[in-house]
Formats: C-alpha cells, sequence, structure tokens
C-alpha cells in the first residue's frame, strides 16, 4: 500500500521544491514531475512527487487526511 499525501508547490530549485501540505511545508523531490509549475498541486510519496493532480482533487484529499488525523486525535503533521 501507498500513501501519498497531495501538496501546493512554492517554489522550486532545481530537481526539489517547496511544497505546502495544507500549512506544513517541506522540500522534497520533484525530477519525476514533467514540466511542474509553481501553483500548481502534486502528490507526495516518501519525499518524491510522484504525480500532478488537479486542485479541487488535491483540496478533498487534503480535507480527508484532516479528518483522519482527526479522529485518530492526531496533527496532521504526524501523518505527513
Amino acid at each position: 500500500m501507498c500513501l501519498a499525501i497531495p501538496g501546493k508547490i512554492l517554489n522550486i530549485d532545481g530537481n526539489s521544491a517547496l511544497i505546502d501540505f495544507d500549512g506544513i511545508k517541506q522540500k522534497v523531490i520533484i525530477a519525476l514531475i514533467q514540466n511542474p509549475e509553481v501553483g500548481k498541486f502534486v502528490i507526495v510519496h516518501a519525499g518524491y512527487a510522484i504525480e500532478m493532480i488537479n486542485e479541487k482533487e488535491a483540496l478533498e484529499a487534503i480535507e480527508q487526511w484532516k479528518e483522519i488525523a482527526e479522529e485518530q486525535n492526531l496533527d496532521l503533521s504526524d501523518v505527513l
């Protein structure tokens, strides 16, 4: 099973990018993504952006992750 979290690209530096996961910012590798752009959403697994995702789907998935974290009495940062 693969767990992947959607996030928004804030800036790009070579093959890495700063990604915003609903307020939690982390640097990830974007070398697997074709034509990454600031402002676009990606799915991230194990520190790698693995797929582009549209904003609507990304925001829906983020809400689902927040619900899961809340049900488990966790902060969203605990599941990232």
